[in-house]
């Protein structure tokens, strides 16, 4: 997939396109069913670990292979890569999969799906980029949705420290999402996007090396085979081969137009959530879920789009 160079992209039928970002949109609808599976038999931390494990050994395998395909990676860059790696990848993940113990993969994603409101609001804080009122009142909207996703957003819905925490947890990974983003702007001068990305996972899975302990032995070696399925897909169809489509996606056409089809996810999610989990939906939900989505629309019209980590 990384070998097809940019000139064949550029030619690709739009039916194919079309299927291309089908197949990108439910690799990623599908890790936070996934992550819940996982969840099953594995901590948070533990998840996280095998995730990128098994994300690592697929990415050396891919840099042995196709080494020219890959821009050099700068020793002078490592620690900020490795930083970039670390809380904008793997403090992603944990949060994510913190939260996702007390709180459906339906309004993980939608959470989630507010990486272009933090990344509008980081880029005017680091970056001075100037701030429109449409969108001021797009980040409102959406952050409108998460409070009541947040609190409200669940049948017979009363208010819990652990639900609440688990929304607040996703939501410090959508900061950390959009950090990595603009944080990682200025390296995609001396970088290709697939190629930072690629070197952030694999520096950044370095950090996890401190929460290793005793307890991923006994947890792994008691996971039934749905819980495997979960860590592989996770690993090579959500993280490798899903950012691998986006970023060949990118390549035919301009991030604005790519990024309109992820509205789509958790409209995906949600659904496999109700048939998967059999998670109520409730009007509040709806409500949530609508004022998210057209909150990030009204802030990521004009050319602001998002790349997005599930």
């Amino acid at each position: 997939m990384l070998g097809i160079v940019r000139s064949k992209l550029s030619k690709i039928p739009e039916w194919k396109f079309v299927a291309m970002m089908t197949m990108m949109i439910f690799s990623w609808a599908l890790a936070f069913p996934f992550i819940k599976i996982g969840l099953n038999d594995l901590s948070p931390v533990n998840l996280t670990v095998m995730r990128f494990f098994v994300v690592c050994i697929v990415l050396i395998i891919l840099l042995i292979l196709q080494p020219k395909k890959f821009s050099k990676l700068k020793r002078k860059d490592v620690p900020m890569i490795f930083t970039l790696g670390f809380f904008g990848v793997m403090i992603y993940h944990l949060g994510l999969n913190y939260g996702e113990q007390y709180i459906s993969p339906g309004a993980a994603s939608l959470i989630i799906a507010t990486i272009p409101l933090f990344i509008v609001i980081l880029a005017v804080i680091f970056l001075n980029e100037k701030i429109t009122s449409k969108k001021l009142v797009g980040i409102f909207i959406a952050f409108s949705g998460v409070i009541i996703i947040s609190i409200w957003g669940r049948q017979n819905a009363s208010i819990e420290i652990k639900y609440i925490s688990g929304a607040f947890a996703v939501l410090l990974a959508a900061i950390m999402g959009a950090l990595y983003t603009v944080a990682g702007k200025r390296m995609l001068k001396s970088y290709s996007a697939l190629s930072l990305t690629v070197y952030a996972m694999l520096l950044g899975s370095l950090g996890l090396l401190p929460f290793l302990n005793n307890s991923i032995i006994t947890e792994v070696t008691n996971m039934p085979i749905l819980g495997w399925i979960a860590i592989i897909f996770l690993g090579v169809c959500s993280t490798v081969i899903g950012y691998t489509l986006w970023y060949m996606a990118l390549e035919i056409k301009d991030v604005t137009n790519v990024s309109i089809y992820l509205y789509c996810i958790p409209i995906v999610t949600i659904t496999i959530d109700f048939l998967m989990f059999k998670e109520g939906i409730t009007l509040l939900f709806i409500l949530g879920g609508v004022l998210i989505i057209m909150g990030v629309i009204m802030t990521s019209l004009k050319g602001k789009g998002c790349k997005k980590k599930i």
